[in-house]
């Protein structure tokens, strides 16, 4: 049984199993493809909200360095991914990664701790850009139901029908093709972008060098609340994390982290990439590294325009450039945060479809999910399930507390890679790789350290909740994944005294 739980698929027959006609997916990404999707997911509500959050309550200016601790941690991680995502072009990242390195029951593992992340994160991202939308149009003088407007926004019960809207219009981009979505990408990608540059072109000229005084402010050490809501490090190592002083950089590098969340999820569309050895690594690499200069550069002007300790943390950029007389500012920073959003939910949902497909064609879930569409070679089957499934739980949940988990599955499946780096280069020296992750082991060792750190920062309960959901993806392993999957099965065939039916 334990060899069975542990069994590897070789690299060649994950891309042997991606030319099978009914579940071969349509090559038509590039390089710029990949990264367009990449700088559409990461830049979010973190470079709209975030920045001043963490600038006011744990390390003032000295996020700007916050950020670009960050920015390494996902470094390590994406050079990780980059190897594997060159050295295996097939839809499921961290899935087919450790599927091909780790085994079937951790490859089970990661793509249940996925789906999870990338449905959550959508739900919330769906539940965000509505509360945007819903302000813009309140502002122009339209305004929604309370009964339609969410469980966030009115007392009782209540319905987002935005959210809800937003995931079906995306589930219809999807399924009608790739291109379609990378295009529709782009568009709103240049949109954010350019909304996130006249922020820092125009709020320099507003930035007062008073306001960066003191860079590092004073320490102040976290008080802790009851040891559901304490981070684990704390209740372990009995280490309390500090506000503010050089401490509070770490600290606040633990929370800026998630800002970076979803360069990852380029790494599910290798299969889908017409050069994935070369286009890969510039995708996932290149947009890593966009983002990062833009949230440093953010953050160093909106600390300049007005001072930490009286940012707002709903709407920071958007109150700085008004605490400066400068309104006009406010309302396209709005503008930009709603159509921004839109990439995000978009990609998340494209990666949930992905991972979600590649385990239905392994037999891990049902292989009726593995079949493309005729027509536009789009796995539409999932993403048609697990849109209107996420419709519905944007439209009534409210997800605040639920965020954190996507928090926790991203840096699990960044141990999970990392780890398989170092599997992969023992057990196959032989593989041809387009892209080395430099300095291994130590880079990915490094990479796990780090993420793991980060984890041991999140609170009790968000482990708690991640733990009930792992525990919940094994008793359907081991009720249905196990004994229909597909490199199972082709193994009893190939044992002459196995069962071959």
């Amino acid at each position: 049984m334990a060899s069975s739980l542990f069994r590897t698929k070789s690299i060649e027959q994950s891309i042997q199993d991606t030319e099978e006609p009914e579940h071969a997916l349509k090559k038509s990404l590039s390089a710029l493809d990949l990264t367009v999707f990449g700088v559409g997911v990461v830049i979010g509500t973190g470079i709209f909200v975030l920045t001043g959050a963490v600038a006011k309550e744990t390390a003032g200016p000295a996020t700007a360095i916050a950020f670009a601790v960050a920015g390494v941690v996902c470094a390590l991680a994406a050079l990780c991914y980059a190897e594997f995502a060159s050295t295996v072009p097939v839809a499921g990242s961290a899935y087919t990664f450790s599927y091909a390195s780790l085994g079937e029951l951790p490859a089970w593992t990661i793509g249940w701790d996925l789906v999870l992340e990338f449905a959550l994160g959508t739900a919330v991202v769906a539940v965000g850009w509505s509360g945007y939308v819903r302000s813009l149009m309140d502002n122009a003088g339209w305004h929604l139901p309370e009964s339609l407007s969410g469980p966030d926004a009115a007392e009782g019960f209540s319905f987002d029908i935005l959210a809800t809207a937003l995931v079906l219009v995306l589930t219809v981009v999807l399924v009608l093709g790739m291109k379609l979505s990378a295009r529709v990408t782009t568009v709103i990608v240049a949109i954010k972008v350019a909304v996130v540059l006249i922020v820092i072109i125009a709020g320099s000229f507003f930035i007062d060098s008073d306001n960066y005084k003191p860079f590092i402010p004073k320490a102040e050490e976290v008080t802790a609340g009851n040891s559901i809501d304490s981070p684990l490090i704390q209740l372990m190592f009995g280490y309390a994390p500090t506000n503010f002083g050089v401490l509070g950089i770490f600290t606040a590098a633990s929370i800026v982290f998630f800002a970076f969340i979803g360069f990852d999820i380029v790494a599910t569309a290798a299969e889908e990439t017409k050069m994935p050895q070369r286009d890969m690594p510039r995708g996932i690499l290149g947009s890593l590294l966009i983002c990062t200069v833009l949230y440093v550069a953010v953050s160093i002007v909106v600390t300049g325009m007005q001072h930490y300790s009286e940012l707002s943390v709903d709407a920071p950029l958007a109150d700085a450039f008004k605490a400066t007389g400068h309104p006009f500012y406010g309302g396209i920073i709005s503008f930009g945060a709603a159509v921004g959003l839109t990439t995000v939910c978009m990609i998340l949902l494209l990666g949930q479809t992905r991972v979600f497909f590649a385990m239905s064609r392994d037999g891990l879930l049902p292989r009726f999910f593995s079949h493309v569409h005729p027509k536009y070679r789009t796995p539409h089957r999932p993403t048609i399930l697990l849109g209107v499934l996420i419709a519905i739980l944007a439209g009534f949940t409210s997800l605040d507390e639920l965020a954190e988990l996507v928090n926790i599955g991203t840096l699990f499946a960044f141990v999970v890679v990392a780890l398989s780096v170092i599997i992969l280069r023992r057990t196959r020296p032989d593989l041809p790789r387009a892209f080395r992750t430099p300095l291994v082991p130590l880079v990915p060792i490094l990479s796990v350290a780090a993420s793991v750190w980060l984890m041991l920062n999140l609170p009790a309960e968000t482990w708690l909740r991640f733990g009930v959901w792992m525990a919940l993806g094994f008793v359907v392993y081991f009720v249905y994944g196990r004994s229909h999957s597909l490199l199972g099965r082709r193994e009893k065939q190939a044992t002459p005294t196995g069962d071959t039916e």
